[in-house]
């Protein structure tokens, strides 16, 4: 197949990823305010992980059709680093003060959570031999399981202690409208997850049209359209002015993206999946870890001024982390 053919695909899976995305943001504001629930659990829970279906299609499909582990765990981790550096275009948006000023602090919580998931995947990618294993699983894939869990059911109750009274607007509104609203967003998820079946099998004959490593071609290519859902979700939230769904949505999707990696080692059934793949990838686990970190500091000391014209210090350090981790992928992506 031609590269002009299979950048023209690639990019058909863009477009119909970003239009399922803006829908499923309108839905879930429109469902967010019958039920009462707040912007940030829905955008931890129910958009974070609608709009993270690429990369659990991606994945399953990466380890059982084209047998391309490193492309799975590279658009996983891929993923989480573009969600966080897609925070400075957010503090970039916003015209007076940084992000971290008006964020919930629930936020921490998430945030928090994602290190020590991607603490857990760091350390199995840095000693895969010294890694327990059941069956073919790694011992970390239901670890990883057990805290996605804890970390829903954490920030939940959490958010809800903050709470001091419920939201005006957070009405129980009319059931047929609700239902109206789970249906189009229903028919927005299986279009992301349809586009997203279709991705590896591009993005591995783009890798090798190109001669790119597929561990490269999996935490950048592939890993940025597979986060359009997040992109279009969190621009549409920041239209709504709804800051702490856009964060929300962003951490949220990170801890199921993470987790997406203990489900693909189910269906890598030759043996542990982070055991099998480049130790590139532990370089972009600690760049979220440190990523991770940078988001915590902002919204514990909530940041006033600006670095640059544009971005607080903090969106610096995310924007420099990523960079770095880029060129190191790029430069020793290996296989």
């Amino acid at each position: 197949m031609t590269l002009g053919l299979l950048a023209l695909q690639f990019l058909l899976c863009a477009v119909l990823i970003a239009v399922a995305g803006y829908v499923l943001c309108q839905s879930a504001d429109r469902i967010a305010k019958a039920t009462g629930l707040t912007g940030g659990w829905i955008g931890l829970a129910l958009l974070a992980t609608v709009t993270s279906l690429p990369e659990l299609a991606s994945g399953i499909s990466a380890v059982t059709v084209i047998d391309a582990p490193n492309l799975a765990v590279g658009n996983a981790l891929g993923a989480c680093v573009f969600n966080l550096v897609f925070l400075v275009v957010i503090d970039a948006l916003q015209p007076h003060q940084p992000i971290y000023r008006h964020a919930s602090a629930a936020h921490l919580l998430s945030a928090a959570f994602g290190v020590v998931m991607l603490g857990f995947v760091a350390m199995s990618l840095l000693l895969p031999a010294a890694t327990p294993a059941m069956l073919h699983l790694g011992l970390y894939s239901p670890v990883l399981l057990a805290l996605y869990l804890l970390a829903l059911r954490s920030v939940f109750a959490h958010e809800q202690a903050l709470r001091s009274q419920p939201d005006a607007e957070a009405e129980p509104g009319p059931a047929p409208a609700l239902g109206r609203q789970w249906s189009r967003f229903g028919v927005a998820a299986l279009m992301v997850l349809a586009a997203g079946s279709w991705l590896p099998s591009i993005a591995d004959q783009l890798a090798q049209a190109m001669g790119w490593s597929r561990s490269f071609v999996g935490t950048l290519f592939m890993a940025l359209v597979t986060t359009l859902p997040e992109i279009a979700v969190t621009l549409s939230a920041l239209r709504l002015r709804a800051l702490d769904m856009a964060i929300g949505n962003l951490l949220g999707s990170n801890l199921f993206n993470v987790t997406i990696l203990a489900i693909d080692d189910i269906f890598y059934t030759r043996g542990p999946l982070l055991a099998d793949v480049s130790p590139v990838h532990a370089g972009t686990a600690v760049a979220a870890v440190v990523m991770s970190g940078l988001v915590m500091i902002g919204l514990v000391m909530r940041p006033q001024g600006r670095a640059l014209r544009f971005l607080s210090w903090v969106s610096v350090g995310l924007l420099a982390t990523y960079l770095l981790n880029a060129a190191l992928v790029f430069l020793h992506g290996g296989a």
